[in-house]
């Protein structure tokens, strides 16, 4: 009986000439289907070359499939957004970042059609558009998005490679004095003044006061317990949920102040329910940002403070003027990173005049220390 004749390996790849005279590689893919080179080649060195790297990807496993990144962009990006389990209001901030600076350029493209020379043309287009931080967002989502692309083989790389591209140079924000302060609980009215010492000297975000109830304020101590936020989006629906963070959750403790305001707002304004918001409008519903908004800029411009003055701004305490230190201040703000904090903190012309009064008197003390002692010499 004749011996079987050993069966002869399959060849990774072939090369052959075109009737043109370039020359063209196939191969066989991972998946055991037969592939043609995306390009031809001069030469049949430069074609065999090709094949040889390309067989040192799928060994190593760095071979992607180059029909993968077929999927379009405006599918993936959605599906993407889907899928992360988004609170209500980033996943309204990311379509609308999607919708106005995203898809306007890459909504028809192809995953794989998006290039390193493709987002920076679309970045300085962008910029030479709209505000610099509004770009800066639109990048990181764009990034994040390309990096889960990455991550499901469909694409080599990330194409976001700018450097400090998705950074937000975030301009100190303006204060408010004390006497400026008390202006504006003024020209809010009895019904809003304590949000805005609630927002000065809390400080409270406004989602987080909208969730208020009065289970969460005590008079002794004086005190607020915040443990949701009910953000307003822009359609006007208020969605109730966590707070912005877990350091959100936390228990402010107010300046003795206040124990006036809170008494009287407890008393005349807030829901009558042992479990009644502690914020409602006039005819008893929870307040709007658009209604609340129209009250805030006729008092800002009363009180005379500058038309970007936000509401957010009142946060910019006066905590670490007062010795707190920044772990304090993060504590009372619920922030839960040291950079968000610091975008709050000050150190203006008083401020330093402050510290400098403070060095002059612990100096003072410590010298008037020194020359008590017996023995020390005078200097």
């Amino acid at each position: 009986m004749a011996a079987r004749k050993p069966q002869r390996r399959r060849e990774f790849g072939t090369v052959r000439q075109l009737p043109s005279g370039r020359w063209q590689t196939r191969y066989w893919a991972p998946d055991g289907s037969r592939r043609t080179a995306p390009e031809t080649f001069e030469t049949r060195t430069e074609a065999q070359t090709w094949l040889t790297l390309t067989q040192a990807d799928i060994e190593r496993k760095h071979w992607v499939d180059p029909d993968a990144g077929s999927i379009n962009f405006e599918t993936y990006a959605m599906k993407w957004i889907e899928e992360r389990g988004l609170s209500a209001t980033t996943e309204e901030l990311y379509r609308r970042l999607l919708r106005l600076h995203l898809l306007p350029t890459f909504a028809s493209a192809n995953l794989d059609a998006i290039t390193p020379p493709t987002v920076r043309t679309w970045r300085v287009e962008r910029l030479g558009a709209t505000g610099a931080t509004t770009v800066a967002k639109s990048y990181r989502l764009l990034k994040a998005i390309m990096e889960t692309a990455a991550d499901d083989e469909l694409i080599r790389r990330n194409p976001c490679r700018i450097r400090g591209a998705g950074s937000e140079k975030a301009r100190e924000r303006p204060t408010a004095t004390v006497e400026q302060v008390d202006a504006l609980a003024d020209a809010m009215g009895p019904r809003w003044r304590l949000m805005v010492y609630f927002g000065a000297y809390g400080p409270m975000r406004p989602e987080e006061q909208a969730a208020l109830r009065r289970p969460d304020v005590t008079l002794e101590p004086l005190a607020v317990k915040v443990r949701d936020a009910a953000p307003e989006l822009t359609t006007g629906r208020r969605v109730e949920g966590d707070t912005k963070s877990a350091a959100g959750r936390r228990t402010v403790f107010l300046p003795a102040f206040l124990h006036i305001e809170v008494k009287r707002h407890l008393d005349w304004y807030a829901e009558k329910e042992p479990d009644g918001l502690l914020f409602v409008g006039e005819r008893g519903a929870p307040f709007r940002r658009s209604t609340f908004g129209r009250k805030w800029r006729r008092a800002r411009t009363k009180v005379g403070l500058p038309e970007g003055f936000r509401f957010y701004d009142l946060r910019h305490t006066l905590s670490t003027q007062s010795g707190a230190t920044l772990k304090d201040t993060m504590v009372r703000a619920g922030q839960s990173s040291e950079k968000a904090a610091l975008i709050y903190q000050h150190s203006d012309g008083e401020r330093q005049r402050e510290v400098a009064g403070g060095i002059d008197a612990r100096v003072r003390a410590a010298r008037q220390k020194a020359v008590a002692q017996p023995g020390a010499r005078e200097t």
